[in-house]
């Protein structure tokens, strides 16, 4: 773990419903790390998904974290150095982190449908025996990938277009169409998790470019995580391990900004009484429901 003297933690919920069970059994486990460390805990509002993302629900999400037990240094109800808190309002962090991609030849617009990728691309790839992460989309099939040069066997991944600058398209975000991080096919990154431990993936084979800006001319999440996690200065990220997958595109991005990456620890996942993974429709786990039932935080995290 980071040292005590630099420890950065975070929460990061989204307010497009109400927290449930899994999602507390996770941010507790981020807590406990950031007060182990004696760190900084930094609360994010990621609401970046305007159609689902609602005020009503941020406020409840703020209300349910605090009777559970949650306290934050820095967030959008107390503030802090490394504002906005609410991920809506770091545009600018978002369109640095963009332009700096695009001007090093990383990213390329892309006019495809998700139904256009869904049914061109070939099925994913199974991870790798031991490793805890699953496919979670179809590896896009370079439909629009402009050629790009290939990196040296063994050196670091440097990304130039092969086309010039005069004849390279690039429309601006929003302009109706995504833009998608080219990954170096055939290489295989590896980082080693604080709960699964060693973890490896091949980029081209257990995922494909990824969409870092969308046509509705907002932030995809893997280019908004990496931003607002870099200039939140965040050592640690804690979180659920559906998004394992999602660090191996996260640390591209890292290595492309030439940034730092934070150290990563994924928590296993809590499932219902039929095995299936909790999800916002569970609403019979959600905080709400729980307190409303006269449940106390201490009794619910008896079961962590």
């Amino acid at each position: 773990m980071v040292s005590s003297s630099s420890y950065r933690g975070r929460l990061a919920p989204s307010p497009t419903g109400r927290l449930h069970l899994g999602h507390a059994r996770t941010f507790w486990t981020a807590q406990q790390r950031c007060r182990a460390a004696g760190g900084v805990l930094v609360l994010r509002n990621e609401d970046l998904d305007a159609a689902r993302a609602r005020d009503d629900f941020a406020a409840a999400m703020l209300e349910d974290l605090r009777w559970f037990g949650f306290a934050w240094q820095e967030g959008p109800d107390v503030g802090g150095p490394h504002g906005p808190y609410r991920q809506s309002q770091r545009r600018n962090h978002h369109l640095a982190a963009f332009e700096r991609l695009r001007t090093a030849g990383a990213i390329y617009p892309c006019t495809c449908s998700r139904r256009d990728v869904q049914e061109a691309a070939g099925a994913p790839h199974e991870a790798p025996p031991g490793k805890a992460w699953t496919p979670d989309e179809p590896i896009y099939p370079g439909t629009c990938r402009p050629s790009f040069a290939k990196p040296s066997e063994g050196r670091p991944v440097t990304f130039h277009t092969s086309l010039s600058p005069s004849t390279h398209p690039t429309p601006a975000p929003g302009a109706g169409v995504n833009w998608r991080f080219r990954v170096p096919d055939g290489e295989t990154l590896t980082f080693t998790d604080g709960y699964y431990g060693a973890q490896s993936a091949t980029a081209g084979v257990h995922f494909g470019d990824f969409i870092v800006w969308r046509k509705d001319d907002t932030p995809a999440y893997q280019l908004a995580c990496v931003a607002d996690d870099d200039a939140m200065r965040i050592t640690e990220v804690v979180r659920g391990a559906d998004l394992l997958l999602s660090t191996f595109r996260q640390l591209l991005l890292y290595r492309a900004l030439g940034l730092t990456s934070p150290a990563f620890y994924h928590c296993p996942l809590l499932a219902d009484a039929q095995g299936v993974r909790l999800a916002k429709r569970h609403d019979a786990l959600s905080l709400q429901t729980l307190r409303a039932q006269g449940r106390t935080p201490e009794e619910l995290r008896q079961d962590f």
